[in-house]
């Protein structure tokens, strides 16, 4: 089993024995490879699909609604709450991070950046929006429906008194260059988020 870029960057600063939460977890792929390294938490997903994989492999997963917050949940009950590559899918991404937050002592956000150059070209050339590697649905047929962009999160951080212990910014192939490191917003794809 080989995690995604992005996982592998998440299973890095993960410390060990930590209980976790991976909303959004898909079909526990990022769990799996956790329990590995005695790593103990809890999937949620609300797809049938990814549920019946991760009970296959032995992941423990909850079938729930992100929209619905995490009310099952006592505060700081969790380590560390992974939401990646989920934030721009669900219906109030503010009142989910308060959520978070107020759920797990930590958190670890991953979210595709649409103030990547090749979006705004593309919107600036075409008018349409961008179909991408990592946006790759059209805008009818797309669960993103809270897009954002590396600027508009850290705001949003700031507004909640949030404290970035680690941001990692990189391309398609999950690499850090100079260009990312000088301009960010511009030139990150995906970014991700160690918050407190």
């Amino acid at each position: 089993m080989t995690l995604r870029p992005d996982q592998q960057i998440i299973d890095s600063w993960i410390p060990d024995k930590a209980r976790i939460l991976d909303l959004g977890c898909g079909d526990g792929q990022l769990l799996t490879a956790l329990q590995k390294r005695h790593i103990t938490g809890y999937g949620i997903d609300n797809d049938n699909g990814y549920i019946a994989q991760c009970l296959a492999t032995g992941v423990d997963v909850i079938h729930a609604d992100l929209d619905q917050g995490l009310s099952q949940f006592q505060d700081k009950s969790i380590d560390i709450v992974i939401l990646s590559q989920t934030l721009q899918a669900v219906k109030k991404p503010s009142l989910l991070l308060d959520e978070i937050m107020r759920v797990g002592k930590q958190a670890i956000i991953g979210f595709p950046n649409f103030g990547y150059w090749q979006c705004r070209l593309h919107l600036s050339l075409y008018g349409k929006m961008p179909v991408s590697t990592n946006l790759p649905a059209a805008w009818f047929d797309t669960p993103n429906i809270h897009l954002c962009t590396i600027k508009d999160f850290e705001q949003l951080c700031q507004q909640k008194q949030l404290t970035i212990l680690k941001r990692s910014v990189v391309n398609h192939a999950h690499q850090d260059t100079l260009p990312i490191r000088l301009a960010a917003n511009f030139f990150g794809e995906i970014a991700l988020y160690h918050l407190q």
